[in-house]
């Protein structure tokens, strides 16, 4: 239409100027390019603007924080600060910033696929294999890597250099979105081509007049200027406007900016309409719905129980050898600047939590420990094993131990004997082992994590033997039980009850065992008075792997926690909901977690404890692990979704008006009452001033009261299709009125008539876009005074509509009006809100109109089939 415009208006400029000279011919032609250029001035701008904020956050989506060590301490810097000569630790699951030489660690295995395309995990070591890449990941153990190499002079930098990254991802909604344009645009056309048509055959049969009253065309008479400059001007009215794409991307974008201040950052834009339609969500617990703040509340040894401050009882000997497995099997550090500083903590929130109660309580020192004993080997701790161990030489009299730590139960299993508070070693018979499961069943239900100490002396030879094996994981002596308490996040329990109140299910799937699973779930309001694992409510992980594919699915929607879940656990709930027809939102912070996040129609990652791994797998980052985070970004989902209906609703009202009244001004009159200039300003107002004041609505409280939207309904609901039907029909019939009887009315001539139309039609959309902020509350103007975006675009289209009326009469061929006449164009407009009141009171049938009239027709099909039959 723009590429039309722009040949028309060079063609009238053209044939202006040669039949009335260069002072007073340039107008119409001027006029048409001047209002191109404003409409494709602003679009671009806005467009632009958008842009750059999708840019800015894809440059934050990049930033990673690298645990780093300057200055003998570990800090947190950004991917971006990394330089050469920096010691970098590497965990499981972080991505690799640089390159790199191995310098320190234990077990590490790469997953450079990123890089070789081959799938298995390659051993970096300080011997055989020291060298680390950029962009690679560490699948298993930990180490700290000396930086060599940064940016683009890694081997990752090098390789990405030549390769030209396409951002232009398309989402779902705007690709429905282009299809409904492209219907709406292809009914335009037919619709413009017909005004053409009967346009021309008006003309070329003599029974079009001009404004002297004279025939425009006599056969033999005309010449051919005067023919072609009148089919130009024909041609120049008959357009339809549309652009429905620039609301998803105005609206995107809104909605991205505001979810990144609402602690949620989006990685891909599809994300942000599809969490509008989630019908589950599948939370972690720790740090999601728990705080993540972790502190030791208890502390056993064998079957007795200490107070804080008082473990002098114990045994000296058992309190060394737990210090022992605090110190030398941990991936966390103890840093004190000075004697007189305070300690500082780093590491995982279980580990900062076991390090903080051994120094403070069992006045642990780590580099002296450290510094005694020797590693000889390590096996890291992991989401499927649940424990760590190491084996450690000392120097002082070498001699060979292992160390276990881990979830209670399972370090538990691995012990055939336990000390007694006195150090006195004892068998672990089936009384005592039921006691000790006891004692952790009783910390667990009291929302304690239970963790275990484990040992065992080990002879050299023995060593020898196992070189290359695992770390001994059997005939283990228990040392001692911690139970840490993480108190669950305020405010978690209304967001828990706000997602079951907009029709959306919250399972939580934690690794914890199934009592403290079960006391978490039911403090969070997850679990309902009367909800456990005899209705099928709570189940463990490896008794939903164990079920059948069928039975899966027959108790899957019954779940509500699953307890001492593995990574592959998680993935088989995603599939068997989505097999159900859910719409599935996961949350996950570990690797492992990577392909149950992938799975799910919506990642959500932790910004803080998730790995990198787990955060390139999802879609959206929470940025502070705060489940009331998660329900913000449905907020804003459903907000986004919504947005885009109410923005479709305004436009197919004033495209239906404009093409009806044009349609029908023509083939009556002769002559269309929109004049080109008067269009592409409806146009400017419709697209990208109509798109900012309707995509920038925040989310309302009514949004999470109904349920989640099928991803498979209609955008255009029977809702919408009522407000549309009244709301055109109204505008119809007053500007048609206008158009065969406003001289008469109001006792004007037509060039006043004709501009009375044209302001009456935009202030009629100025009303309109009132209407469009609420689908089906009668109340339109609830909540008006927080967007004062809305209110501003309103007072600016309402200005430069008195200006185009009462300053720019050649530019609008347009005419002034009267005070009375502007009162009569604000009357007719502020009529649409009563009217739309009233038929806001008007039922409308649940079946979409298109899918009743299908369902009706198969149906009646299916009669005339059995009849003949």
């Amino acid at each position: 239409m723009i590429m039309i415009h722009l040949v028309c208006a060079g063609l009238s400029l053209g044939f202006g100027i040669k039949e009335n000279g260069v002072k007073e011919g340039w107008y119409d032609g001027g006029s048409i390019f001047a209002a191109v250029f404003l409409v494709i001035a602003v679009s671009a701008v806005s467009n632009y603007r958008h842009n750059r904020q999708f840019e800015k956050l894809s440059r934050v989506c990049a930033n990673i924080l690298i645990d780093v060590i300057r200055k003998g301490r570990r800090q947190r810097v950004s991917m971006f600060d990394i330089v050469v000569g920096d010691v970098v630790c590497l965990k499981i699951g972080d991505q690799v910033p640089a390159d790199g030489l191995f310098s320190d660690g234990h077990s590490l295995q790469v997953d450079e696929s990123s890089m070789t395309g081959e799938s298995d995990h390659v051993e970096v070591n300080r011997n055989e294999n020291p060298f680390l890449f950029s962009g690679t990941k560490v699948a298993d153990g930990y180490a700290q890597m000396l930086v060599t190499s940064v940016g683009m002079n890694t081997t990752w930098g090098e390789m990405m250099s030549t390769i030209s990254r396409d951002n232009s991802e398309q989402t779902p909604l705007q690709a429905r979105l282009n299809k409904l344009t492209s219907s709406i645009g292809k009914v335009g056309l037919a619709v413009a081509f017909l005004v053409l048509v009967v346009l021309l055959i008006r003309y070329f049969t003599g029974n079009t007049q001009d404004e002297n009253g004279n025939r425009e065309y006599v056969a033999g008479q005309t010449t051919g200027d005067d023919i072609m400059n009148s089919v130009v001007g024909i041609i120049m009215v008959v357009e339809t406007p549309v652009g429905l794409p620039l609301a998803v991307i105005l609206t995107l974008a809104y909605s991205m900016k505001r979810m990144m201040a609402d602690q949620a950052m989006v990685r891909k834009l599809s994300a942000c309409e599809t969490m509008g339609s989630a019908t589950t969500i599948c939370t972690d617990k720790t740090g999601s719905l728990t705080m993540n703040q972790m502190k030791v509340t208890k502390f056993w040894v064998g079957q007795d129980t200490l107070a804080e401050n008082a473990y002098s009882s114990a045994s000296k000997y058992v309190l060394d050898l737990i210090q022992d497995g605090v110190a030398l099997n941990t991936t966390g550090s103890v840093y004190r600047p000075s004697s007189r500083s305070e300690y500082e903590f780093s590491g995982s929130p279980t580990e900062k939590a076991i390090l903080s109660w051994a120094v403070s309580q069992l006045t642990m020192d780590m580099e002296e420990t450290k510094k005694g004993c020797e590693v000889i080997r390590v096996e890291p701790f992991n989401s499927q094993k649940k424990r760590s161990g190491v084996l450690t030489k000392k120097s002082v009299d070498d001699t060979v131990h292992v160390h276990w730590k881990g979830a209670a139960e399972m370090v538990l299993a691995m012990c055939s004997s336990f000390y007694d508070g006195s150090g006195i070693e004892k068998d672990l018979d089936g009384d005592e082992r039921m006691r000790f499961e006891q004692i952790i069943e009783g910390m667990a239900a009291s929302s304690l994590r239970c963790i275990a100490f484990a040992h065992k002396q080990v002879s050299e030879e023995s060593t020898k033997e196992r070189e290359g094996k695992k770390i001994q994981e059997d005939s283990l002596t228990l040392l001692g039980l911690v139970g840490i308490k993480d108190p669950c996040r305020p405010g978690v329990k209304s967001a828990v009850q706000a997602c079951q109140d907009a029709g959306v299910n919250i399972k939580m799937i934690t690794g914890d065992n199934i009592f403290t699973a079960k006391a978490i779930a039911a403090e969070c309001g997850i679990l309902r008075p009367g909800d456990d694992a005899s209705n099928g409510a709570i189940v463990e992980g490896a008794e939903f792997r164990s079920y059948t594919p069928e039975e899966r699915l027959e108790r899957v929607e019954t779940i509500q926690v699953m307890a001492r879940s593995s990574p592959f656990d998680k993935l088989l709930m995603v599939q068997c909901l989505k097999q159900k027809g859910h719409a599935v939102a996961v949350t996950g912070d570990g690797s492992n977690d990577a392909p149950a996040l992938k799975e799910a129609d919506i990642g959500l990652s932790m910004g803080i404890q998730g790995t990198e791994v787990a955060k390139e797998s999802s879609d959206i980052v929470i940025l502070d692990d705060n489940f009331a985070s998660v329900v913000t970004v449905l907020r804003w989902g459903r907000c986004v979704y919504t947005n885009i209906q109410k923005f479709i609703q305004f436009q197919l009202t004033v495209n239906i008006a404009a093409l009806v009244i044009n349609f029908v001004a023509a083939v009556s009159s002769g002559d269309v009452p929109l004049t080109a200039v008067q269009l592409l300003w409806v146009n400017l107002i419709m697209d990208t001033l109509g798109a900012l004041a309707l995509a920038t609505e925040r989310p309302t409280r009514e949004l999470m009261e109904k349920s989640p939207v099928g991803r498979t309904e209609p955008l255009i609901t029977n809702v919408m299709w009522r407000n549309v039907a009244a709301q055109a029909t109204y505008q119809m019939a007053v500007l048609l009125t206008l158009q065969f009887k406003g001289e008469s009315i109001f006792g004007v001539d037509e060039a006043v008539k004709q501009t009375l139309i044209f302001n009456a039609f935009v202030l009629c959309q100025v009303f309109n876009e009132f209407n469009a902020r609420k689908l089906e509350k009668k109340n339109v103007f609830e909540g008006i005074h927080k967007n004062k975006l809305f209110l501003g675009i309103i007072l600016v289209t309402v200005v430069l509509q008195v200006v185009m009326v009462e300053f720019l009469k050649r530019f609008a061929d347009a005419e002034r009006l009267s005070w009375g006449q502007w009162g009569a164009c604000i009357g007719i407009a502020a009529a649409y809100w009563p009217i739309a009141w009233v038929v806001k009171c008007l039922p409308v049938p649940d079946t979409p109109i298109f899918s009743y009239v299908g369902f009706k027709s198969k149906k009646l099909v299916g009669k005339i089939v059995r009849r003949e039959q």
